[in-house]
Order: structure tokens, then sequence, then C-alpha cells
């Protein structure tokens, strides 16, 4: 079942250029999801679209049978999104004020603030981190805070723009365990990166994207062969001509 419904999605920038062109897409709900793409691809502008962060030009994104454009504040309480600079995302002094800062602009009573931030960093490792200050926490650390403060929001969609950025081997790891563990409870998320090592195994839909455009949509293993022809990497364990595996393996 479609949670959202992309269809002809056009976007020009301020400088004439072209970020998205008749872009057409169903999302699946409790799927996980990877956009990938050479820089410059569209897959960000696509994912800024999805919650109300771009306004569509042409066409239509719909989440939930909502239009993005008409309430996009619905949108944004349906659709979290993670950003690839953790950094931008950090907003509160504490852990703790950065998790219930959401929740808080939503006026919710505080013993139910209190619970939704317990749950969040529970659900992603970092209870006990709740007085300590964002901005001395290291890079898998950021990042994980800001998934939790879009939990906190209690979206059915979590959208995720290059998580492993920036990241190294153990914060990897961490990450997309967190990731994974989200997905097993039931989430859909969707992933861009440009990078398919690290995630492509445990997705069940990819799907690439070049100049704006859709140019493949599928089961990884169908159309993972050739993907280099659009600025992508194979995983190694495809260059190796062993198929794709788990990355961490």
């Amino acid at each position: 079942m479609s949670i959202i419904q992309i269809n002809t999605l056009s976007h020009r920038f301020a400088d004439g250029s072209l970020g998205l062109d008749h872009v057409s897409l169903a999302l699946n709900e409790g799927e996980l999801s990877v956009i990938a793409g050479a820089n410059g691809s569209g897959k960000t502008t696509l994912l800024r679209h999805l919650n109300g962060l771009l306004v569509a030009q042409s066409g239509d994104v719909r989440v939930c049978g909502l239009s993005v454009k008409k309430d996009p504040s619905a949108a944004r309480r349906l659709v979290g999104m993670v950003f690839q600079d953790a950094d931008s995302q950090i907003v509160g002094e504490t852990v703790y004020d950065d998790v219930a800062f959401g929740p808080e602009n939503l006026a919710l009573p505080r013993d139910e603030i209190d619970q939704r931030v317990s749950r969040a960093l529970a659900a992603v490792d970092l209870c006990g981190f709740e007085n300590k200050r964002p901005h001395y926490l290291s890079g898998g650390e950021k990042r994980r805070l800001a998934i939790a403060g879009v939990l906190a929001m209690r979206p059915k969609v979590l959208l995720m723009d290059e998580p492993f950025s920036n990241l190294d081997f153990p914060a990897t790891v961490r990450v997309l365990d967190q990731i994974l563990e989200l997905h097993q409870n039931g989430h859909t998320i969707v992933i861009t990166t440009h990078d398919l090592e690290k995630v492509i195994a445990h997705t069940q839909r990819l799907v690439i994207m070049a100049k704006g455009r859709v140019v493949q949509d599928g089961h990884p293993e169908k159309i993972i062969h050739g993907i280099q022809d659009y600025g992508i990497r194979p995983p190694c364990s495809v260059q190796l001509g062993r198929g794709i595996r788990p990355w961490a393996s």
C-alpha cells in the first residue's frame, strides 16, 4: 500500500537549472527504500518535497492521501527528515532539550513530552545522555540525536539524507543498526545515498536517479548491475561477482 504518491513532480531552481524532471513514484508503507544517484541527481531535492520543505512547482506529492502543497504542516507531522548535516538540526542546549523541541512546539503536556523524549532516546540508544551538550557528542551520536528528535514527533515516514556521511566505521555501524531496528519496528524509511555499500543488502527497494529523473526502480538484485553508468559505485561484493551481501559481515 502506497504511503507517499509522487505524480509528475518537477522543480526548477532560482538559477533556472532543473532539479526534478517529471518524477513519478509510489513509496510503500513499511518499506525500507533507498534512492541513489550521483551528486546533483536530484535525491535531496526530491526528499525535501516529501515533507513540504520544498513546494511542488509542477506535479503533486501526497502523503496518506493528503496534498503536501495544500497542507505542508500536516505533511511534516507525517514525514520526518534527518538532514545530512546533523549539526544543522540540533537546536537544544542539552540532549533532552533538543529532542523535546518538536513536542514542545506541539504544545503537548509535560508528561507526554517526557514520555516521547524517553522513548525516542531509548530507540537510538542514547539513554543517560539527557543532560549532555549536543555539540560535544561524536558525529555518530549527533546523527542518532537527530533521529531521536524526529522520532519524538512520531512520524509515519522517516527520511534520511546521506545518513552515513562523514562517519567513521564504528559510528556507521551503530547508525545502520539503529536504522534497521527502526525498520523492524514498523517504520517506513527512505534513505538517499550515493554510496550503496553500507545499506544495499538491507533494502527491499532501490530507486536510481540521474539528472532529476527516476531512471531505474525495483528490487536491488534486479537493477544493481550497470548502476556505474549513472555515476554510482557498485558495492564491492557486486564488483567481485558475489551478488549483494551485508556490508558489515
